[in-house]
């Protein structure tokens, strides 16, 4: 089931009985800045194993939760997708989910500020970051083998997100990094576009450097961590 672009200053979303929906992609701007509560909004739907939220560069409209009140309705959550992250909000809020879904296996997160997908086209300083405390800061999830994300800059944000999530990922496998996304129509729609310079590292020294920072923490799990290029 998709759907995108729903109004989120009048009715909120809402799923009727659907206890055989296995697969939700939902995609919006949220441009009013109301807030999505996963927990109300998959009450009805807690077969879903594959979740797709595409945030279009704009603000983060779901809204971080207890894990106790969460985990009935990602009990069979094995695939979660998070596109279109605004670059300059923090991802770590994202770990709720995981503290929630014991069984997720796969985890991919775009960070982009695609221009052109873009309805506010705010500036940068427009977005704030999601309010997040972690429930258990020791919890450990027994079933995550693989993160990716894309987007990825050698700074804290990152390098911090994925320490957290490997020491909390006890079987974890791979970690997939990537750098940002490129679209060439936003050049050519945008040609005075602000760029952030990227910081993907580039040199072997660079990479064994950032592979180090991120597993110091971890004694027992000890992931493949791949930089593409």
């Amino acid at each position: 089931m998709t759907y995108n672009h729903w109004p989120c200053d009048e009715n909120p979303l809402v799923l009727g009985f659907v206890p055989q929906l296995w697969k939700l992609s939902l995609a919006n701007a949220n441009l009013s800045g109301k807030i999505l509560n996963l927990s109300k909004l998959l009450a009805n739907a807690p077969t879903v194993s594959d979740l797709y939220l595409d945030f279009l560069s704009e603000k983060i409209w779901v809204q971080p939760e207890c894990p106790k009140v969460l985990a009935p309705v990602l009990a069979k959550l094995r695939f979660l997708n998070l596109d279109h992250h605004p670059e300059e909000c923090d991802i770590s809020w994202t770990m709720f989910v995981l503290e929630a879904a014991p069984h997720i296996e796969e985890l991919c997160i775009t960070v982009w500020d695609h221009k052109c997908r873009m309805e506010s086209q705010k500036s940068f300083s427009e977005i704030s970051d999601v309010k997040w405390e972690p429930s258990d800061p020791h919890f450990k999830h027994k079933n995550l083998a693989r993160l990716i994300i894309y987007g990825f800059q050698s700074d804290g944000n990152f390098t911090g997100y994925i320490r957290c999530v490997i020491q909390a990922a006890v079987n974890i496998r791979e970690v997939s990094l990537h750098d940002r996304k490129v679209c060439e129509f936003c050049a050519e729609k945008f040609p005075h576009m602000e760029v952030r310079p990227s910081s993907y590292p580039r040199t072997t020294e660079e990479v064994e450097l950032l592979r180090k920072k991120m597993t110091a923490a971890s004694a027992s799990t000890s992931p493949d961590i791949l930089f593409h290029s």
